[in-house]
């Protein structure tokens, strides 16, 4: 029971040290009095994982809300939101996403990398899709305001229900096209609040989306951000999607990520409905307008 408390007041004194942080820092700067002139090593944090429940959960979250990963609710619980959202915040800082608040995500943590842009020229308000590391960053006022996990095009040929493609997120610059309220469904699988973009494929909610690339072309993002990135995509925002060249010493082997097939994404836990939009999505693999997914 001691330590259980002393390792919750040392997670509380560490996140009072770097709440006030702005979006972007790269160090925590403490005010140098002696009681915080020292921060926590990470190896003093218990080591947080699916199930796990308390305040250092719950400063976890706040945390990652706070430099611009949003976890969905800051309840004192490990859910699914949160390990995606961990997933999203590791990759962002050069770690290999794991289902677990390690000692290397505590340290950054409290000293995150600088979110750098994927297109230097963009537009001041705008979103990039980063296809080596699987992240979506929208951006406002020249500045990263959401970073999410996603899950896109799986890059392999796809035979589905009599519908046969090529599952791939094109790169190039875009502009949002039509946007279509809550859920749709379409053969190749449902969607939330999905916004088009290119053609049939669209960023959207997905009750699946993996650490690896799954969709058959659209960018699935996990349902607790559906609804932000909705509000962010209006009409004609720019949408830029690059595969920016990994690290020498850490490209992964030829085929080591592929999978034998597409997995698609389970029905969703509300009632489906299907909207009709003024400006139609074009037309997509499965001749309906209704995505890639």
């Amino acid at each position: 029971m001691r330590s259980t408390v002393q390792r919750s007041l040392i997670a509380g004194t560490a996140f009072a040290l770097v709440t006030t942080l702005p979006f972007g820092v790269t160090h925590a700067v403490a005010d140098p009095t002696p009681d915080s002139r020292h921060v926590p090593l990470p190896d003093q944090f218990t080591t947080l994982r699916m199930g796990s429940r308390g305040i250092e959960v719950h400063n976890a979250k706040k945390r990652l809300k706070d430099l611009g990963f949003p976890p969905g609710n800051l309840s004192p619980t490990y859910d699914s939101a949160l390990r995606m959202t961990v997933w999203a915040f590791q990759k962002a800082n050069g770690l290999k996403p794991v289902d677990r608040i390690d000692s290397p995500t505590w340290q950054a943590l409290l000293h995150p990398r600088r979110i750098r842009p994927l297109v230097a020229d963009g537009e001041p308000e705008r979103t990039e899709i980063d296809l080596r590391r699987q992240l979506l960053t929208t951006w406002k006022g020249g500045k990263p305001v959401l970073v999410t996990h996603i899950s896109t095009g799986a890059r392999r040929p796809y035979c589905e229900k009599g519908h046969c493609g090529f599952a791939s997120t094109p790169l190039g610059d875009y502009r949002v096209g039509a946007r279509v309220p809550g859920w749709s469904t379409g053969i190749l699988g449902a969607m939330f609040y999905p916004v088009y973009f290119n053609g049939g494929i669209a960023i959207h909610g997905s009750t699946l989306v993996p650490r690896y690339p799954a969709s058959h072309g659209c960018v699935r993002v996990p349902l607790h951000n559906a609804l932000d990135v909705y509000r962010f995509l209006q009409p004609d925002v720019p949408v830029y999607v690059r595969r920016p060249e990994a690290p020498a010493e850490r490209r992964p082997k030829a085929g080591g990520e592929q999978r034998s097939r597409i997995p698609r994404a389970r029905p969703p836990e509300v009632p489906r409905r299907s909207h009709r939009h003024s400006s139609r999505p074009g037309r997509s693999v499965d001749g309906h307008g209704r995505g890639h997914r």
